[in-house]
């Protein structure tokens, strides 16, 4: 399969892709590091040419070329804009999903597609398997990486299977261990690179801070279960069910138990908060719009898992509708309440099945 073949690898600067590309190229494939650039706001402090020169190095380490693909007004339109307004109207986005959709697996593939490459690949945790029985060439399942602590499906639910036909996820059949011990034998600069965090590409970001800059945030007041004040917050926008950080409480009691935000008014801007997170039930239902079905869809009562955050273990539901604009799930293990416009992703096993984006 890889005589002949050519591979652009998405070159982050971090251990993963770097050793996706080594390993590629010690299958045969003819492999090309790209660097993604993205848009950053000028405000924020960003090390994407740190990332660019680390990613060129390890290119000259392997000795393939290296381009760089520009992928600003897709980032800034499909990713930073989503992910203001997103919140502007009282929801919880997931930036990172919306990343992969339109810029890794979006403006990086057509831009390997039209340097005529045959595939692109990541260092994404993740496998791709042909479907049983099924010819390889069209038809494939999009499987959790074999490391149940990096496992990036959740990240991934929106592919098709036109994607997937073009993709490569080189390290998802081994551990984050083995990962950096080969870099570490290839002697690459990344082996000991501490992986990034926060929100994709950006890093680590204060969201009440970042938003600030789009949006008038007013601080507003806390509320108990009761109704009564008993703290201030940043806004009511930037708040997500489950939080349990960025607000302050004024009482005096200092043996209080940590506080949970349960609920927003962003009409009110008040946020209300209690010690204990709140529950949906068994027999509760979550709705899912703008869904993907990354095979063959799910039908009525079909039993399957879904995670409404990462690294969230799996809850079991039943599929209630599936209509043109919904499906409808209902729980058969209890849950904490999810954010509206947060990602709930479906497997069953460790298939990734799709998911879809929590309706009100």
């Amino acid at each position: 399969m890889s005589k002949g073949k050519t591979v652009f690898v998405g070159l982050s600067g971090g251990v993963d892709s770097s050793v996706a590309a080594l390993r590629l190229k010690q299958q045969g494939y003819n492999v090309v590091g790209v660097f993604i650039k993205v848009w950053h706001p000028d405000f924020l402090v960003c090390n994407w040419e740190q990332e660019r020169l680390d990613a060129m190095r390890v290119a000259a380490k392997l000795d393939i070329p290296f381009l760089t693909c520009d992928a600003e007004k897709a980032y800034k339109d499909d990713v930073a804009d989503y992910f203001i307004g997103e919140y502007k109207a009282g929801r919880t986005p997931n930036p990172d999903v919306m990343c992969n959709k339109f810029v890794k697996f979006g403006a990086f593939l057509r831009f390997a597609e039209e340097k005529k490459a045959d595939f692109i690949a990541t260092g994404h945790y993740a496998q791709r398997i042909p479907s049983k029985g099924s010819d390889p060439l069209d038809d494939y399942q999009l499987l959790r990486g074999v490391d149940p602590n990096k496992d990036q499906t959740y990240f991934l639910w929106t592919l098709t299977q036109k994607q997937l036909s073009k993709i490569l996820f080189p390290v998802g059949n081994s551990s984050k261990k083995q990962i950096r011990r080969e870099a570490e034998n290839a002697g690459l600069i990344t082996a000991r690179k501490k992986d990034s965090q926060g929100v994709c590409f950006l890093g680590h970001i204060d969201i009440p801070e970042f938003l600030s800059h789009y949006v008038d945030l007013q601080g507003g007041d806390v509320l108990n279960e009761q109704g009564e004040i008993i703290g201030t917050h940043q806004g009511a926008l930037v708040y997500t069910n489950g939080q349990r950080h960025g607000f302050t409480i004024t009482t005096q009691d200092t043996q209080r138990s940590a506080y949970y935000v349960i609920g927003r008014d962003i009409e009110n801007n008040t946020i209300t908060v209690s010690p204990h997170k709140k529950i949906l039930a068994p027999t509760s239902t979550i709705r899912l719009e703008s869904y993907n079905f990354i095979g063959d869809p799910v039908a009525v009562l079909d039993e399957i898992q879904a995670q409404i955050r990462y690294r969230q273990t799996p809850i079991s539901c039943r599929v209630t509708t599936v209509d043109t604009e919904h499906i409808e799930l209902k729980l058969m293990n209890e849950t904490d309440q999810p954010s509206i416009g947060q990602s709930c992703v479906l497997y069953r096993g460790e298939e990734c099945l799709g998911g879809g984006i929590i309706a009100e």
